[in-house]
Parts: C-alpha cells; structure tokens; sequence
C-alpha cells in the first residue's frame, strides 16, 4: 500500500525549492508592494487555510496564487498560511514559479518574486519600439506576449528584465506562417505550452523559454469549447477535443519524445479538467450520474480516483500539481490538494489547505413552519433552504402524513430552485398542487389538514450524493362561505338540463392571475334538482362551519340543504320556509346584520326588498323578515358579492333594464347605503356569478358570462375583480373560465 508523503516530508521539499528557485533582481527605480497581509493563521506543519470562493491560478514553490469571482487575486504562503492581495479587478499573470505579473499602467508590467521578497521590477512594453506588444502570460519572470508588428504581423515574443535592469525582448521561431490568437495553456519550470490558431485550425505549440524556439507544435482537429484545457510536463502533452458522436469529450495525450498518442473518454458537462504528473493524467470526469477527479496511468498502473470533484488545476514547479477539488473522505472536505507521482510508478493525493466547506451538500437548515395559514398573503409561502454549496432542488408535496417520498407527489412551485453558491434557495409554493401523472383531482388548490413535503438537493458539482429531507406541515385556512372542499377556494354548484347536480372547486394561481375550475370526483346528486327553480349558498346557515345550500321548489318551498363535512356532500334536505313563491329573486349573503351569522335576501314581485336574517339555529335558520328598501324591481341581476369596496358589511350589485350596474354598499346594520352607479354597457352579460373570493386577495368578485353573441365554449366569460374601493370598485375584466354552460339551467 503506497502512503501520502509525510508532512516532514513535505516542508523539507518546499525548503528545498525554495532555495533553488531563484532571485529576481532589482531595478532602478522598482516599484515597491503595498498589498495587504494577512496575519499567519496555521503553525508550521498544519493544514492552511485556502480562501472562500477562489480558485487556484498558478502554484510557486513557496505559496499558490488564487483568485475568486470579485477579481481579488491572493497569494497564500504554503510555510504558514499568511496571504497577500496583489491585485484587486486586475489580471495577475504566473505559472510554475513563485514570480507574479501584474499590470499597473497602460501596457506597464510589474514583476515581484514572492518567494524572496525582493523589491519588484518595472517592464514598460510601450517602450518596445518593434511593435505593439501585449502581455497574455508569464511563467516566472519570463512575459509572454503577443505582438504586432508596424508592417501588420502578429508575433510571439519572450520579454524578461536581466540582473542589470535591462530588458531582453527575444522572438519567438519555429512557429508555423499566420500563427496568432496566442495563449498560455500551461506551464512548467522553462517551458510554455501555447495555443493559436494557424491556418484556420487550432495548434499548441511547445516553446522552450531559455532558446525563445518552438520546439514541438501540435494540431487539435476538434477543440472543445466546453473545455480548452491543455497541460504540459517534461514527458508529455495532453489537451481535450470534443467526441462528435457522443456528449463525452476526449483527452489527447501524447509523448514529447516519441510521438505515441493515446486518448482516455472523460464523461463531463461542465467541462474536463486536466493535468499531468509524472507518468499520470489526471481529469475531471462523471460517473454513476456523480463528478470524480480521477488519475489515468500512461503506463500499466490501474486508474485511480483522486477526490470527488475539481474546479481548477495548477502545475508546481517540482513537477506536482496543486488540485482546487474536494474529497469525501471524512476530515478533508474542500481545499486544495497536491497531487504527485511517487517513486515506484503510484500517484497520491495530500490536502494542502482547506476551505472549511463539506466536499458533499449539506442542508443546514430550512423556514419550513408545522402550521402554514394559506389565508395570508394569498396563499403564497417561500419554502427557503440553506444550503453548504451550489445545488438546485426538487420539492414535492402530498397529502397526508406520509413516510417517503412516492411517486404520485405535486411539485406545484416555483422561484429561484437553484443556488450558485453556499447560502439560500428559495422555492415560492402557491397553495396549489399538481400531480405530474394526472388523473382526476390532478391539480387544484390544496385542501386543510396534514401535507408532507420532500426535498432532493442535488450539487451543482455532481461531487456527492444528492441530499433528502421530508417533513409534515398542516395547512389551515378559516372558513370560506362558498367553500365546500375545505380548502380555501370557492365552489360553485351547477344544476344541468337533466336535474344533475355538480361541483367544481375554484383554481387561482397567484403568480399567473389564472382561474380555473375542476370537476369533483362524482356529481353531488344525479338527478331530482330541476324541481327548483331557486338556489344560492349563504354560507353555513345552519350553524354548522360548513357553508349550506337554499333552494326553492315550484310550489313556494324552501329548502335547506345541509353540508355534511365530507367533500361536497350534502345533507338531507330540510324544509325551512313556506310561500316563498312571492319572491322571484332570493340571495344568500354574507352577515348583513353584524351579528356573525349570514342572512338571506329576498325581492318580491312588487319591487320590495326583505331581509332574512340568520339565527345560526340548524331547527329554525332564519329569523323574522324586515322590509329594507323598495323600487328594486328595475333590476334583473342581483349579485350578493360580500364586501368589495370597503363598507362594514356585505355589498351587493345589480344591474337594471338600461344595462347600468350598481353598487349597494352594506352598512352593517341590515340596510345598505345610497347607490353609487358603476358603469353602464352590463346588459351584454347574461349570467352574473358571485362566489365570494375568487382571487385570494380578501374581497368578493364578480363573474359574468360571455356576451350572447360571441361564441365560444360554453366555459367562458370575465372576472372582476374587486378593488376594495367604492369610488371604483371593480378592476378592468380580464376573460377568465367561468363555470357552467348555456345550456345549464342555474350556477351558484
């Protein structure tokens, strides 16, 4: 069994190469550092920390240089874990070496040895008078850049300042005609492997830094996009093509010194990350659905897997490679990690510096509460997960107390199910469900009583298992008067030519403003419901907290029709008036009088208005009529909304011969204020429909039927929805579903 070197081990060769690494010399009129340090924050021989949010850029024999989203370039010492920002929304050039290039002016190099400390050095490029250069790499004090000549050619050249201040500018040969669109792929101790385009095609060229020649050029027919990585070592070079016949990508790999080529699939949709070490490539990579970060032998040794994952890859001077990845094995986690070739022909991995951060993803916590009261804010609840790294998630919900996450389960939500990053992610539910199978009761809104919920939290990464959590919570609602499935939204009942009666249970979606309606498993009653040619629901007439249904038979009878609790089932009837055939409009209505029980309205042939008020006594529901105004035979449409523009009690519109609506607005007393006109042209409407609150906002609202003459389903028309306001108490229609059809005899 091969083991990681020691820490001994370890220091004693960052010792060693630190000695040898060289002293870059200092110019007239260098420039000094004012980088901020920060203090030392590991003791010798203990694992440092690597900073939050960055990646590995380049790796020195003494420190690593990294940088995060916002620009900030570190330089973290490998003795003790002290780090110094170089530079802030500027690029830092390096590879292989403790030397870093920055940019200070307008084509104005400065180059610092962090290794020694030694006072930086100053490359004005402006002051090259062969062309205009422009920096695109540096592998230790050796610039790389770009340049293009006065006659319009574009060449590769090697700037570096010698001991005495000068500045050598070297150019580069051996590369092909037209070569150009240079960058640094990879670096080692005195060599640059560079990508351009030449000809049309993509190459990497091998330039050996102390000759400024392009040793070895390489053509790649079918760079990947996704991935335009590439490595170089003494013995090999290696770069990633795409795979045109499948979604995998591959990596090239092949001898500097006798040309052998041999290619290794990596599975990746994030692109593949690649190295060399010794006799091994390492390269990001997916399997079983999860990352890996795994060591392919160029030799005869067996692949092995290094750490679950890898975000970026730097070559140390020693011929190692300092890997930003991630490890499952318990006490690593996410850092940085060395990885090296041993001895006898193995490779080992050892955790350099740590972020602190779970490689796998952790849920720390979430806001999901045991009673959720849909009554608030709509009905609409953000579920929010805290989360250790990037991942999105799936959650489900089903009724009832259940123990696992099924199939059959809604994932009515929506909003932000992706994070990009260690904190929040938020998922919005609307009070809704929507089962992804269909079948009867396939969506709607959810109903009181116990829902479980589940999360799936999958790693952006791929690098760990995804994470599971599942809960109960109880949903509540108060109770609704035209609410008869308990579950917040209004019912309306719909008597058919045939005497059937049938429910259909309201649908809102909050965030598309969309209403619908669905269809209860079964008809509350099939037939027998055409001996009545009167029906409205008051709310729970009765006493009980289920609202009820009032119908008149043809002979003058009324009738209660009692909920049960079960669904939308009703009750036996119960014969609660005689001689009700005086009246030809009778509405159910929300309390009128301010004692907490629904009433009944009732105009009769004359024009009179009646009050009926409830007594909540299931045995004698209603109480002693009271007149309350006169006149009210203009009207043909009387609709009691229940409160739509802000008055003490329910309101009331109707809508007379000449198509003018108007609004009732009730006092709390019984007897309503003077009538404010709406708006005329409401005559093209023949069904008036109102539910109580449709939208879920607190107010009643107002369906009406399409005009006669458009044609259309028999599923359609407009909803008004209510303002709160009785200047203008209804806001512009928008066409919405509408239960019941034209040849439906009544819908209630």
């Amino acid at each position: 069994m091969r083991h990681a070197p020691s820490r001994r081990l370890t220091a004693a060769i960052i010792a060693a190469l630190a000695v040898t690494a060289g002293t870059l010399a200092a110019a007239p009129g260098a420039l000094a550092a004012t980088a901020a340090v920060s203090a030392p924050s590991a003791a010798a021989g203990e694992v440092i920390p690597f900073p939050l949010g960055s990646e590995i850029v380049s790796a020195g024999a003494t420190g690593f240089l990294s940088s995060n989203a916002a620009g900030e370039y570190r330089w973290t010492r490998l003795a003790d874990g002290s780090s110094t920002v170089v530079a802030s929304q500027a690029p830092v050039l390096a590879g292989a070496s403790d030397v870093l290039v920055t940019t200070t002016g307008d084509r104005v190099l400065r180059v610092q040895d962090m290794a020694t400390g030694a006072a930086p050095v100053e490359i004005d490029l402006k002051a090259l008078a062969d062309g205009t250069h422009t920096a695109f790499g540096a592998v230790g004090a050796t610039v790389l850049t770009s340049v293009t000549t006065p006659a319009g050619a574009v060449e590769l050249h090697l700037v570096a300042s010698a001991a005495d201040g000068a500045v050598s500018n070297r150019s580069v040969t051996g590369l092909p005609a037209g070569a150009g669109s240079f960058t640094l792929a990879s670096a080692a101790p005195g060599t640059a492997l560079v990508g351009f385009q030449a000809d049309g095609k993509s190459r990497f060229a091998v330039i050996d830094l102390a000759t400024n020649a392009a040793t070895e050029t390489y053509e790649s027919p079918r760079p990947s996009a996704l991935s335009p990585f590439a490595a170089v070592s003494a013995t090999h070079v290696a770069w990633v093509e795409s795979q045109y016949a499948s979604q995998d990508e591959a990596v090239v790999v092949t001898n500097r010194a006798t040309g052998a080529v041999q290619r290794f699939t990596a599975r990746s949709v994030r692109g593949v990350r690649i190295g060399l070490t010794g006799s091994w490539l390492v390269h990001r990579t997916y399997r079983n659905g999860q990352s890996a970060f795994d060591a392919k032998s160029l030799g005869t040794e067996p692949a092995k897997q290094l750490l679950a994952h890898a975000t970026s890859v730097a070559t140390a001077p020693d011929g190692t490679l300092l890997v930003r990845g991630g490890s499952l094995t318990m006490g690593e986690g996410e850092g940085l990690y060395r990885i090296a070739a041993d001895s006898d022909g193995g490779i080992t991995r050892q955790l350099v510096a740590r972020t602190g951060e779970p490689t796998e993803v952790v849920l720390k916590g979430h806001n999901i509460p045991q009673v959720l009261d849909l009554d608030k804010n709509r009905g609409v609840v953000p579920f929010t997960f805290e989360v250790s790294k990037a991942a999105s998630a799936d959650f489900y919900l089903r009724p009832g107390d259940l123990p696992d996450c099924g199939e059959y389960w809604t994932s009515a939500w929506s909003g932000n199910g992706s994070t990009d990053g260690a904190g929040s992610l938020t998922m919005t539910w609307d009070g809704r469900f929507d089962y992804p199978h269909g079948g009867e009761f396939s969506s709607g809104t959810a109903a009181n009583g116990t829902w479980t919920w589940c999360v799936n939290i999958s790693p952006h990464d791929g690098a760990g298992p995804s994470v599971q959590q599942r809960g109960t919570f109880t949903v509540t609602r108060k109770p609704h008067p035209h609410d008869f499935s308990d579950n917040g939204s209004p019912d309306a009942f719909i008597v058919d030519g045939a005497g059937a009666l049938e429910s259909w249970d309201g649908d809102y979606s909050p965030s598309q403003g969309w209403v619908g309606w669905h269809s209860s498993t079964q008809s509350v009653s099939r037939s027998g419901w055409n001996v009545y040619d009167r029906f409205t629901i008051p709310g729970n007439l009765g006493g009980n907290a289920e609202p009820d249904v009032v119908t008149r038979d043809r002979s003058g009878g009324l009738w209660l029709h009692p909920s049960t609790g079960n669904d939308v089932q009703l009750g036996n009837r119960k014969k609660i008036g005689t001689n009700w055939g005086v009246y030809d409009k009778i509405n159910g209505t929300a309390d009128m009088t301010g004692d907490g029980k629904p009433d009944l309205l009732a105009t009769d042939k004359s024009g009179n208005l009646w009050l009926y008020p409830g007594t909540g006594n299931i045995d004698a529901p209603l109480g002693d009529r009271r007149k309350i105004g006169g006149g009210w035979g203009v009207y043909n449409q009387i609709a009691t909304t229940g409160n739509i523009a802000g008055a003490p009690a329910g309101d009331l519109v109707a809508r007379d011969a000449a198509g003018v609506l108007w609004l009732y607005l009730g006092k709390g007393d019984g007897t309503f204020a003077s009538r404010v006109r709406i708006g005329g042209g409401w005559n093209e409407y023949t069904r008036f429909t109102a539910l109580g609150d449709v939208t879920r906002d607190g107010r009643g609202d107002l369906l009406v039927s399409y005009p006669d003459a458009k044609e259309y389903d028999g599923e359609g028309g407009y909803l008004y929805e209510s303002t709160g306001d009785w200047r203008a108490p209804f806001k512009p229609r928008r066409e919405a579903i509408t239960p019941g059809g034209r040849g439906d005899v009544a819908v209630f």
